[in-house]
């Protein structure tokens, strides 16, 4: 990982795309500070088309797009994208979102987490999910840390669920979609960009956890905020760079000194 710094300017003007994840990449001890929202509305104002690549909600995601300057929102996991066009709130979903008694299922992975690693409980954000389960095992305490994470993964796989590992949740789902591939999906077909390689020269991603993995392999622009060095062992393919600081005040860094090389600060 170079510092994002060092980012050429031939590879920051290509730039048109800001894909970030959310919690621990934008927000700071789980609340979305003014450096971030502000660095939201330079880029908007700016002409770059922002899309949050999130684990959380349908319901969060529905006020996301609302209410914050995004072009679009990808949510729980790559199920969805929620977008607005002529003036209205659209949905775009995987077509490989499982159907049929997809809340049993779901269920069936809650309750053996539950029962299989003592302490960690539902996500207090279940109520606003449509197709995954949330298992909490370091946003609210008890803090079980990723022994416990990786345990509760490998409980949601031996049932056949899809099982993701964020920062602060465990995410099971049925189908086969991810993050990576909603986000190529949707810029193709409703954005309307070409193939793949145009799309990674106009795509900056910012992340800051495993999970994120997939991302930071596919787009050669990526960035990691600096809470990702702890992962460094963890992780394959790194990001390209990485952000002078941590969470929130990273992004915010990285979005200033992305503005001010291109002149648009």
């Amino acid at each position: 990982m170079k510092p994002f710094s060092t980012i050429e300017l031939s590879r920051a003007e290509k730039l048109r795309y800001i894909l970030c994840d959310i919690d621990d990449t934008i927000t700071t001890d789980g609340k979305l500070p003014p450096e971030s929202y502000t660095a939201l509305w330079r880029l908007h104002d700016a002409g770059y088309r922002v899309i949050p690549v999130t684990g959380r909600p349908a319901g969060w995601c529905d006020l996301i797009v609302r209410q914050w300057p995004v072009t679009a929102v990808v949510g729980e996991n790559g199920a969805f994208v929620y977008y607005f066009k002529d003036g209205h709130r659209h949905t775009f979903t995987h077509p490989s979102v499982a159907d049929g008694d997809i809340q049993g299922r779901l269920a069936a992975v809650r309750d053996a987490c539950l029962a299989g690693v003592p302490g960690c409980r539902v996500s207090k954000d279940q109520f606003a999910r449509i197709y995954d389960v949330a298992i909490d095992f370091n946003e609210d305490p008890p803090y079980l840390g990723f022994e416990a994470a990786d345990k509760i993964k490998e409980i949601a796989e031996s049932l056949g669920a899809v099982a993701k590992v964020s920062s602060i949740h465990v995410n099971a789902w049925f189908g086969d979609y991810n993050k990576l591939d909603m986000t190529r999906m949707f810029l193709k077909e409703i954005l309307g960009e070409p193939d793949d390689e145009t799309i990674k020269e106009k795509v900056i991603f910012f992340g800051d956890s495993p999970n994120d993995e997939p991302m930071f392999a596919f787009f050669p622009t990526s960035c990691g905020v600096a809470n990702i060095k702890p992962f460094v062992e963890k992780i394959q393919h790194l990001p390209a760079f990485v952000a002078a600081e941590e969470s929130g005040k990273g992004f915010a860094g990285a979005v200033e000194h992305l503005l001010t090389i291109c002149g648009k600060g």
